[in-house]
């Protein structure tokens, strides 16, 4: 297929942007070679929360009529609170785990953010039968809703890579991947980052980084804090030490700058045989690797990996944790400008979010809101000049950029979401939703109802 060939790299967008969110732009291009198929994967999920005395079995409805009055309560007295999730995940030495995650990373999301319905769509008794409430956990401390969506995405990603270690010899998953997540629920944005991949808040002003890149070369220190506590993860081949530069035969007895885990600053030792060993996280940049062997440090998958020099086992110093940040957009001032960015590390591995900004807004800059015909195609066009920024085109001396810089080789996955469309819904389902009619559900019987799956 032309889509998956490594020659041409052509950029792929949706068919049938409709089915995207809010017109969402969307593209990929797949690597040039390094392996034989694209192993990034993307994902969209419309969903929502519903409070109900019954389970609904009305059928799912097109995103254009999400804040009907009809799609927001039904016969029964439910009220139901929609969220958006959309996910890339890069893989690496396989596709399995990346795909296992596109196609189940937001059910299990969906289940935790059940468990706190309470408190997304909170009341002190909620009313089933007139003069009987039902009785709720309430915590003494206030901990605010905010914190427990973040507990949900932190759950989930850890349920996710529990389940791809259990499933792994079953449907024969190998390799890992990286984990991006952008969750738009009660007016509010939720990044969750597990890898390398990045997203960014673009602005008319700027850009705004919503996520950090989890490197071999920015987790060095939690890695050798590990190491230094479990050294039998270490095996006989690798140290904990950190050294100004990797020691040889040469310089045994000699005095040499090195570093301890727990230290910032840089102390003398004198060089012996033990100091030979290979650094936990060997390298510097782009090119470090723990253990020498992989450039990833949180993720999914990977269960298997052992590393290339002694055989000691990888996972244990990989992380599923995410770090999560998060955008209030009711307190932001936003445009039809304000987009979120996110794409996998192809994409970043050459442009810069402050580069991605300036592309994003020439972009849709370029198209006039009079044009109803074109300009819902603006951020599909924006998605495809960020891929296009970082794939370059090919040339006698391989893919170059369009300042004839070296390019990207790797897959590139980009999303374009804008902000606006979500925070008007938003506010309409305020206004639509009283807090009073909250107070007639029953939570025992808490259910929800789920809207399309998209996966590219």
């Amino acid at each position: 297929m032309v889509a998956g060939d490594h020659n041409i790299r052509p950029i792929i967008v949706p068919r049938d942007i409709s089915k995207l969110p809010w017109n969402t732009g969307y593209a990929e291009a797949v690597n040039a070679g390094k392996s034989l198929k694209n192993e990034d994967q993307s994902a969209i999920y419309e969903g929502f929360l519903e409070r109900n005395t019954r389970v609904s079995t009305s059928p799912a409805k097109e995103a254009t009529d999400l804040t009907a009055e009809s799609d927001l309560a039904d016969s029964a007295g439910g009220y139901r609170l929609p969220y958006y999730y959309f996910a890339i995940f890069d893989g690496h030495a396989g596709s399995g785990a990346a795909v296992s995650a596109a196609n189940q990373l937001h059910y299990i999301l969906h289940e935790k953010l059940v468990d706190i319905i309470d408190h997304l769509m909170p009341e002190n008794e909620l009313e089933t039968v007139p003069g009987k409430p039902v009785k709720m956990f309430i915590p003494a401390k206030d901990l605010g809703f905010q914190s427990l969506v973040v507990g949900a995405l932190e759950a989930a990603f850890w349920e996710m890579d529990k389940l791809i270690e259990e499933d792994r010899f079953r449907y024969k998953i190998t390799g890992g991947c990286t984990a991006l997540v952008a969750l738009f629920i009660l007016g509010k944005l939720f990044v969750a980052n597990a890898g390398d991949c990045r997203a960014v808040w673009c602005r008319e002003t700027g850009a705004v980084d919503m996520s950090n890149d989890f490197t071999p070369e920015t987790e060095r220190r939690r890695i050798r804090k590990l190491a230094a506590l479990k050294p039998e993860l270490l095996g006989a081949s690798f140290t904990a030490l950190d050294y100004l530069r990797r020691p040889t035969k040469n310089d045994i007895g000699q005095r040499m700058l090195y570093r301890e885990p727990y230290m910032t600053g840089w102390a003398y030792k004198t060089i012996a045989e033990d100091d030979l060993k290979v650094p936990v996280v060997f390298g510097d940049g782009k090119r470090s690797r723990v253990l020498a062997t992989i450039g990833v440090t949180r993720g999914f998958g990977d269960h298997d990996l052992k590393a290339q020099l002694g055989g000691v086992p990888i996972k244990p110093f990989l992380t599923s944790q995410p770090e999560v940040r998060i955008l209030d957009l009711e307190q932001e001032s936003i445009t039809e400008l304000d987009v979120l960015v996110m794409g996998s590390d192809g994409l970043w591995d050459v442009t810069s979010s402050d580069i991605a900004a300036k592309v994003v807004l020439s972009s849709i800059q370029g198209f006039l809101p009079e044009d109803d015909s074109r300009y819902k195609y603006r951020l599909t066009s924006a998605a495809q000049d960020l891929v296009m920024n970082s794939r370059g085109k090919h040339t006698q001396k391989g893919w170059r950029t369009i300042e004839e810089k070296v390019a990207t080789v790797d897959d590139i996955s980009v999303f374009v979401i804008p902000l606006l469309p979500y925070k008007v819904e938003y506010e309409q389902w305020q206004k639509q939703i009283c807090p009073e009619k909250l107070s007639i559900v029953e939570t025992s019987h808490e259910c929800s109802n789920t809207r399309e799956l998209i996966i590219f």
